[in-house]
């Protein structure tokens, strides 16, 4: 199934992850799932990705700032139960933020459930961005939600 997923830079010091979560609460808004990482890995991985091209447009004292400069904030992603509301919450509330689709599949937790899925997506020829998941006991089905390049032969694949 498609849903959109919030991407979210949050400063990298105590307390923004609860000052985040404490918002969505208190407007009633769930969180599905959720990611985090260190922004600089990810700003890193958005330079190998571009390659040469982005060599020529960025001199390296703008890499080097840009790597320092992501150091002090964390990537968030996240599926919350209302996308439109959520969306609304953080625009009143200053956050730099965006949308995308990804697909966000029900899992048996079983071995080889993942290997299924994600050779699938190989062998369809679609490139996985990244995925993230969770179980919360071994007789429930795992959440996993995947970031193709191809969303639009993902969303046909995975109905």
């Amino acid at each position: 199934m498609v849903r959109q997923e919030i991407s979210l830079f949050l400063k990298n010091v105590p307390g923004e992850l609860g000052r985040l979560a404490a918002m969505l609460a208190e407007a009633g808004i769930n969180i599905d799932a959720l990611t985090i990482q260190d922004a600089s890995s990810y700003v890193q991985e958005l330079f190998k990705g571009r390659g040469k091209s982005l060599k020529r447009i960025a001199s390296a004292a703008s890499y080097n700032s840009m790597r320092k400069d992501s150091a002090e904030f964390a990537l968030i992603r996240l599926l919350v139960g209302d996308t439109d509301r959520a969306v609304d919450l953080l625009s009143k509330n200053d956050f730099i933020f965006d949308v995308q689709p990804v697909i966000v599949l029900e899992l048996d937790n079983r071995p080889g459930e993942l290997a299924n899925i994600s050779s699938k997506f190989g062998k369809e020829g679609i490139n996985i961005n990244y995925v993230y998941g969770s179980v919360s006991s071994p007789d429930e089905k795992c959440l996993f939600v995947f970031c193709p390049e191809d969303i639009e032969k993902a969303s046909i694949i995975f109905k």
